[in-house]
């Protein structure tokens, strides 16, 4: 960072800017605001009426340390420990995927369809959040949803399970959660759910060079690779989820892009009805297999 005779908000934002412009970052202005109102502890807005005032020596040696990192592509919500999600916060670190509002599609489908089973008598109402990661699906269902629900969440990395469990007691969520750590349904017991939901690793393996260094270098290969076609874990999921759900109940996932179809086709009995729901840019980006 160049020599300044004084750092205010607004000039080291407008550097900031254009020094990650250079380093080929996609969202400069923003990665800047949020790097440097975590390290003020403020919200953003209060960097725009705030403009002229000067950084503290401490503060802008802490700003510096936080551009570097991020000018090596790690992704901001890893240097800041957080991630904002269906409007709630979330921990994370590297050993979870970083939450996306591609999956809050996942969430909104399936808090509806819980909601619509609860008006059909199906009261208390359960489910399973598969590959949970920072729980954000799992605890955003919960806080969002109006009936009585509980949830059991599993996820392969117990370092992944610890950030969730610091979520859901940050949330005041842990009475109506348990975390289970082990592969997709195995370490449940055959208990019968209303929904089974999933964002399950989905990149083809060929795809993974070519993803963008923020995702390839730091976000976990666990919760990416998807085997040769992507398809590894949806065929693992559409065979084994029966058993774990109650007639009528669903299992939910997010899907990558030209998936959903395929997994469409996966659907053979007891599957019965299935829906295909588009993100906001008309990909067809949530499967929801109806049991029969």
């Amino acid at each position: 960072m160049m020599a300044h005779e004084v750092w205010t908000i607004g000039s080291i934002l407008s550097w900031t800017q254009g020094y990650f412009t250079e380093k080929g970052i996609e969202t400069p202005r923003l990665d800047a605001e949020v790097l440097l109102s975590h390290v003020l502890g403020k919200e953003r807005i209060y960097l725009y009426v705030h403009f002229d005032e000067p950084l503290e020596k401490e503060e802008l040696a802490a700003f510096r340390k936080a551009v570097a990192e991020r000018a090596r592509r790690v992704p901001t919500a890893y240097i800041t420990g957080r991630r904002e999600f269906m409007g709630l916060d979330f921990a994370v670190s590297r050993a979870t995927l970083i939450p996306r509002p591609d999956t809050e599609i996942l969430v909104e489908a399936a808090i509806e369809r819980l909601g619509r089973l609860a008006e059909n008598g199906r009261k208390p109402l359960r489910f399973a959040d598969i590959g949970t990661g920072t729980g954000a699906i799992a605890l955003s269902v919960l806080k969002y949803a109006s009936e009585d629900v509980a949830a059991d969440a599993v996820d392969i990395s117990g370092a992944a399970l610890a950030i969730a469990r610091e979520n859901a007691e940050r949330l005041g969520l842990s009475a109506c959660v348990h975390f289970h750590e082990g592969d997709l349904l195995a370490p449940l017991s055959h208990a019968a759910y209303d929904a089974i939901l999933s964002n399950p690793p989905y990149i083809p393996d060929a795809d993974f060079e070519r993803l963008a260094p923020e995702v390839r270098s730091y976000e976990p290969m666990t919760a990416l690779k998807g085997g040769a076609d992507g398809m590894d874990f949806y065929a693992r999921l559409a065979e084994a989820a029966p058993q774990y759900l109650r007639a009528g109940g669903f299992l939910a996932v997010e899907a990558g892009i030209g998936q959903a179809q395929k997994i469409r086709a996966l659907a053979k009995e007891p599957w019965g009805d299935v829906e295909i729901l588009p993100d906001l840019a008309g990909i067809e980006r949530v499967v929801v297999l109806w049991r029969k």
